[in-house]
């Protein structure tokens, strides 16, 4: 077949304008040159494309099902060229970014709406699960980055640096005795069941004899929200949704809560792109303004 992309997109054009006068204003061709363009694109076929009524034309039913086809192909040559376009110029063509399924949703869903943007011909992978996975999918090269919370020394294999953080807070079920109006003490904490964030290797802060572990926050604060003891969550967790009609933060005396660090990983000696670089940024400064708002 000789048909070309430029014949494509003369056949794209002609079909949504309905006449071939108009195409050939919206290409900024001669007539003559859209409607030779079509003719020869019709013999490569071997199919009518157009019905010819007048000045109009109409698709044929064949004409039909090779306008989703040459849309289709328009895209992908599209996207390629834009792809080598980003690649000539140092960018990467594909990026897996592991992410800790406990980090602000706002933040991330605004970084992902500008990544789009900012890098439309990059394919993207996008692999969630819990600090420890989202890790492990970096070590094991099934992604260049991870972002997560920093809550256990990072694997050997990865470099890390620290992007921003996020607050933390404490947790009880509406209605639980727990649920007051003057601050907790540390001798009430005790008198209930403490749910923990399950990480191998660290110890968390344990208040109460009495101790549930998962390895999601999520699963924890479920928990909570049933009344089946308290914790201690990141706030965004604690604000989420469906959860956030059910749990009352609460404060405790004498008990500080640093914020939970958030960071990248990346594999030692193998440098992250312009994109994960552009993320780090980018994300640090959504993670800010979360912290203002």
């Amino acid at each position: 077949m000789e048909w070309t992309l430029d014949r494509l997109r003369h056949f794209v054009a002609v079909a949504e304008a309905g006449t071939m006068t108009e195409a050939a204003r919206r290409l900024g061709r001669a007539q003559s040159a859209v409607s030779t363009a079509i003719g020869l694109l019709e013999a490569d076929l071997g199919l009518e494309l157009f019905d010819r009524v007048g000045r109009h034309v109409r698709l044929t039913a064949a004409g039909e099902v090779m306008l989703l086809e040459a849309r289709s192909l328009l895209h992908q040559a599209q996207a390629m060229d834009h792809r080598a376009r980003a690649l000539a110029a140092g960018g990467q063509a594909r990026l897996a970014v592991a992410l800790d399924e406990a980090l602000p949703y706002v933040p991330l869903a605004q970084l992902f709406k500008e990544l789009a943007a900012r890098f439309p011909a990059m394919e993207l992978t996008v692999l969630n699960g819990t600090a420890s996975e989202v890790a492990g999918h970096v070590a094991a090269q099934r992604a260049q980055v991870a972002f997560q919370f920093d809550r256990a020394p990072a694997p050997a294999t990865c470099a890390q640096r620290h992007i921003g953080s996020v607050p933390q807070t404490i947790c009880v079920a509406k209605g639980h005795v727990l649920d007051g109006t003057a601050a907790l003490t540390r001798r009430q904490l005790a008198a209930h069941r403490q749910l923990l964030m399950h990480i191998e290797g660290v110890e968390d802060t344990v208040l109460s004899p009495a101790v549930w572990r998962s390895n999601s926050f999520y699963v924890i604060a479920d928990m909570v929200a049933d009344g089946l003891g308290w914790a201690i969550l990141p706030v965004n967790i604690a604000e989420f949704g469906d959860l956030r009609p059910h749990l009352r933060q609460r404060a405790c005396e004498g008990l500080a809560l640093p914020p939970l660090t958030v960071r990248m990983l990346w594999l030692e000696g193998l440098a992250p792109g312009a994109e994960a670089l552009w993320m780090r940024q980018r994300l640090a400064e959504l993670l800010a303004l979360m912290a203002t708002a």
